[in-house]
């Protein structure tokens, strides 16, 4: 019987066949942690006495970014002496999102191991790797080690068919499966993604895909290398290494394999304050929003801010409400001036903030007031995730977060394209 993906990459890393269920030590290849979770790895550094990392690592100032206390201003501190001491790449406040500048600086190829102190680690499975969150104190035993132990997961197969409707984007795709797999029906699974769908997604979705797979309880999410894989990888390639993709093989083995067509899907919107309760945009036309939030590790890529950005050309957000975009990363806000983009989003009234988590993650920027709704192009809309667990937080696509800052209610997208 034919390998999974998942089966090759983690028998690679342990130097041994490996198939789903078994255990096994595994090389990690890249690792990181973000201002959220840094604190503690950099404890348990400590207390084991560690001078030297046994594998790539590098810390990410982005969910507080810049710092809004003084208590986060000491772990930032922390961050910055830490990453002197052992040797560590750090991205500063302001560079963005640890998921769109690790892939941007090039260490991630197809076939990696990754483990991130960040759940939605599983984003980097857009390149072909193998790449999964996990705590601090597991963090650092990988830094201590360059080891980390797993058990291989079953693997799930979605087929995604069909040609894009108007107005519906790869957001409205992993909104729809996640509603219809249910958030905790691909608990410890990998996924493999294929189809013509898929084939024709650009990057910024396929990474937007991935990213959301652990909202269904996923290990890892795993997109098929192609040459737009190869188109993306190329530029930002560090040198002397190499790309190596991995394929699954004709005759793996799937626990399940989902299958959807999706020539005919409309616009979706998440309902608080749960994921997998997307219903199509028209079945929520009467709902007012409070505030817009364009950006997040999910949607805050140059392609986002772009689908956003013809929506909103020549328009106005809606009195009452207040629209806030934040670009993934330095390098996408750079990019986004240079197109018009940013003049478009700040002339029709937008906040723009720097790049990072932004309000995303609820510790500072556009925290909403007690029975305030909010639409949202994050990946999470559970009770108290931007800051108040009074208000409400619906989750779409840039294009509907866009329309609906227009209108002062969600709104279809698909008038305004």
């Amino acid at each position: 019987m034919g390998k999974t993906i998942a089966e090759k990459i983690l028998g690679k890393h342990a130097g041994r066949d490996l198939r789903a269920g078994d255990f096994a030590i595994c090389k990690v290849d890249f690792s990181f942690g973000q201002d959220g979770t840094s604190s503690i790895i950099i404890d348990r550094l400590k207390e084991l006495g560690l001078s030297e990392l046994k594998t790539k690592f590098c810390m990410v100032i982005d969910h507080n970014a810049p710092s809004p206390s003084e208590g986060v201003s000491r772990i930032h501190k922390k961050m910055r002496e830490a990453a002197n001491r052992y040797k560590a790449a750090l991205y500063e406040a302001g560079c963005g999102v640890c998921h769109q500048v690790i892939p941007e600086s090039g260490q991630i190829l197809p076939g990696d191991l990754i483990l991130g102190a960040d759940s939605h680690t599983c984003t980097y499975g857009a390149l072909g790797a193998f790449a999964t969150g996990v705590g601090s104190t597991d963090l650092a035993m990988t830094l201590a080690t360059g080891k980390n132990w797993f058990k291989v997961p079953e693997t799930m197969k979605i087929i995604i068919n069909g040609k894009l409707p108007k107005g519906v984007f790869a957001k409205d795709i992993i909104l729809h499966i996640i509603t219809d797999i249910t958030s905790s029906g691909a608990t410890y699974k990998a996924i493999e993604f294929s189809g013509d769908t898929v084939s024709n997604l650009d990057m910024d979705g396929r990474f937007t895909i991935c990213n959301m797979v652990v909202e269904m309880g996923a290990k890892a999410g795993l997109m098929p290398f192609d040459k737009k894989t190869i188109a993306w990888l190329k530029p930002r390639l560090i040198k002397n290494r190499k790309i190596n993709p991995v394929a699954a093989d004709e005759s793996a083995n799937y626990v399940k394999t989902f299958e959807y067509d999706i020539s005919k899907l409309k616009p979706q919107v998440s309902r608080p304050h749960s994921v997998d309760s997307a219903v199509s945009v028209d079945k929520l036309k009467t709902t007012k929003i409070n505030e817009a939030y364009l950006g997040t590790c999910t949607n805050g890529r140059l392609q986002d801010l772009k689908i956003a950005a013809s929506v909103l050309k020549s328009r106005k957000v809606a009195p009452g409400v207040r629209f806030i975009v934040c670009p993934a990363s330095r390098a996408i806000f750079l990019e986004a001036l240079k197109l018009g983009i940013v003049d478009i989003f700040v002339k029709a009234g937008a906040v723009l903030v720097a790049p990072g988590c932004g309000p995303c993650v609820g510790t500072h920027n556009g925290v909403p007031a007690d029975g305030e709704i909010v639409l949202s192009t994050a990946n999470r809309n559970f009770k108290g995730r931007m800051g108040n667990p009074n208000a409400f937080i619906y989750l779409a696509s840039p294009a509907t977060v866009a329309a609906s800052a227009i209108k002062g209610r969600i709104t279809d997208p698909r008038e305004f394209l």
